[in-house]
């Protein structure tokens, strides 16, 4: 149960992918003008994450170790990444066209987003001060990615709504408003984050 709830505080709050590693911030700061499309943008890549790390974790640990290729692992994460990034977007367009429209060009990106690819790597390299003493395996892996998927979902959601109720209600010069004011945004998100990080 430890094992468990490590997992979940370090890939949601204190190892969170965007405030913490950084990584994924292209959607970030492109897809979260809106709480819809954040979200949307979230969910598929909690999708992508889960879905490659339960490919790529047993693939690595049992083929690629095996027959000595494990420094082909970039080259194979990133084809297994960009066939299911493929398969998500045509299942998005199919049924909801408004979402794949709002996503735009962020959503072939996935592809490319580091996060995704981050958490792959992450969990076949060293994660004893995430799990502890527990051996790693596809279960925890998998675990971790989904909790990793829903921290970045969980800060898309707080920096949308947040531009949304700038965008609303803040009165603010000229030269703050779109990207600096994002930024600003961005920065309050990963300060206060950075604080979970300091009590565990």
């Amino acid at each position: 149960m430890g094992t468990f709830i490590a997992i979940v505080l370090a890939a949601v709050l204190t190892d969170n992918f965007i405030t913490q590693r950084t990584l994924g911030i292209c959607p970030f700061l492109g897809v979260s003008k809106k709480t819809s499309s954040a979200v949307g943008m979230g969910v598929a890549v909690t999708l992508v994450m889960a879905i490659a790390t339960a490919v790529t974790y047993p693939l690595y640990t049992y083929v690629m170790v095996p027959l000595k290729i494990d420094f082909l692992e970039i080259i194979f994460f990133i084809l297994i990444i960009a066939a299911l990034v493929q398969m998500i977007e045509q299942v998005i367009k199919k049924l909801s066209p408004t979402l794949y429209k709002a996503m735009g060009i962020y959503l072939p990106l996935i592809t490319t987003n580091c996060a995704v690819l981050g958490v792959c790597e992450l969990v076949i390299g060293d994660m004893s001060g995430v799990i502890g003493d527990a051996a790693m395996n596809t279960g925890w892996a998998v675990l971790y990615a989904v909790f990793a998927g829903l921290g970045f979902t969980l800060v898309m959601v707080i920096m949308s709504g947040l531009r949304e109720r700038v965008g609303l209600y803040g009165d603010m010069p000229k030269s703050l408003k779109g990207f600096p004011i994002a930024m600003i945004t961005a920065s309050i998100i990963c300060m206060a984050f950075y604080v979970f990080g300091l009590i565990a």
